[in-house]
């Protein structure tokens, strides 16, 4: 009874570690990848829209993309939205595109994307916590009701300490890589 309420907490924490793994990609390693505007949303018509859903985004060359709106009128908007972003890149604007060049990455800048990941990997791990403390207090309740006895309640805590420990080395894992990846020449 208790491994099937095990997995819905299994599957939050895995949800949890996909989150970071897209937080990583959206991270650029020095080639221009789309994956960069996942997470940026424009003010479309008072909506916010992610940017592949108004503009096709193409890429010449390994070092820009080409973003080019289906109605040219949210080229601004999309301009400031990327502006505003912690992109750390300058769009050029010439009315019906946007182009954006990326640089060769700086040491300095490489570290500042290490930083950025690292905080990335510990807001997952926060995630991967907080789901274990309300496991616990889900499974606390069941035993204030008597719906499992202590001898259980001590084995919850060492499996979704387990659960837990084995989310946060996998973080760590894709941190690691994501971190070689940035830290490559």
């Amino acid at each position: 009874m208790l491994k099937e309420e095990y997995k819905v907490y299994e599957g939050k924490m895995k949800k949890s570690i996909e989150s970071v793994s897209a937080d990583f990609a959206s991270v650029r390693a020095g080639r221009a990848n789309a994956a960069v505007l996942d997470r940026i949303s424009v003010d479309y018509y008072g909506t916010p829209t992610p940017i592949q859903q108004i503009a096709s985004i193409a890429s010449p060359d390994p070092r820009s993309l080409v973003i080019q709106p289906w109605d040219t009128s949210a080229v601004k908007a999309i301009e400031k939205a990327i502006q505003n972003s912690d992109l750390g890149i300058n769009p050029q604007n010439d009315g019906k595109s946007i182009r954006l060049n990326f640089p060769q990455l700086t040491e300095e800048r490489r570290k500042e994307l290490v930083k950025q990941i690292h905080k990335y990997s510990e807001g997952g791990k926060v995630a991967v916590r907080n789901i274990r403390r309300d496991a616990m207090d889900h499974f606390k309740k069941l035993e204030k009701a008597s719906e499992i006895t202590e001898d259980e309640m001590k084995q919850v805590e060492k499996d979704l300490q387990k659960l837990t420990d084995d989310s946060c080395k996998e973080i760590d894992k894709l941190l690691e890589k994501k971190e070689k990846e940035l830290m490559a020449v």
